[in-house]
């Protein structure tokens, strides 16, 4: 990992911090909520930075520690009629615009596969069709919010296929880490996802991403 370009890092960096900017938007500027996300990333930077997610033959694998409590945080906001109250007032307009972060991420995960840090099956060149979620979210934003064209239907469709979507590449990222449980590229697994900066991926961006989705479509299938 050591011998990446600076530029993917710095690329992803980016995008995560613009994850992070777009949430805080949606939340309609919520400064516990986006500082909550902050110092979830700093710690999660500390954790990865001390080799700990590198150790790999637990079980449960060490890496679920990312995403799991973002999850768990999710399922309970949506269980409670506070969290509920709270998700209700986010912005679903740029809930939708936020999903542009994803064609960073899917040219992120393409130049780890030609370094060898993530398998193709990840990539727009394998099985992962994330980057149509990203390309399509401007145009699902600008003609159902600003023109008023798309109706609720299309957009919830568009919610639900995009959150589809998300679980292949979850799944197969999960499956093709180097753990007990892998099924996937043994000659060439996820080891990208072990590392700073890329544990934002499953720790920051993935879930809020998930967050998007599931907030649309509950607000979209009332």
């Amino acid at each position: 990992m050591e011998t990446l370009p600076i530029y993917i890092s710095a690329v992803f960096v980016l995008t995560t911090l613009l994850t992070a900017l777009f949430l805080y938007k949606a939340g309609k500027n919520s400064k516990p909520f986006i500082i909550a996300a902050l110092i979830w990333l700093a710690l999660q930077t500390v954790v990865s930075l001390s080799g700990f997610y590198t150790i790999t033959k637990g079980v449960p694998p060490r890496f679920a520690l990312l995403l799991m409590p973002p999850v768990i945080f999710i399922i309970i906001l949506f269980l409670t009629k506070r969290g509920r109250s709270f998700i209700d007032g986010f912005d679903l307009k740029m809930l939708t615009l936020l999903h542009i972060v994803r064609i960073p991420v899917e040219f992120t995960l393409y130049w780890l596969f030609l370094h060898k840090a993530v398998p193709q099956i990840m990539t727009f060149e394998g099985r992962n069709f994330d980057v149509l979620c990203g390309l399509t979210a401007p145009i699902i934003y600008y003609f159902g919010y600003v023109k008023n064209i798309f109706g609720r239907k299309v957009i919830l469709g568009w919610n639900i296929i995009c959150l589809l979507l998300l679980a292949n590449i979850v799944v197969m990222a999960v499956l093709s880490a180097p753990s007990p449980s892998q099924k996937f590229a043994f000659g060439q697994p996820n080891i990208a996802m072990l590392y700073f900066p890329f544990v934002w991926l499953p720790c920051l961006v993935v879930p809020v991403v998930l967050f998007a989705h599931l907030v649309a479509i509950r607000r979209l299938a009332k």
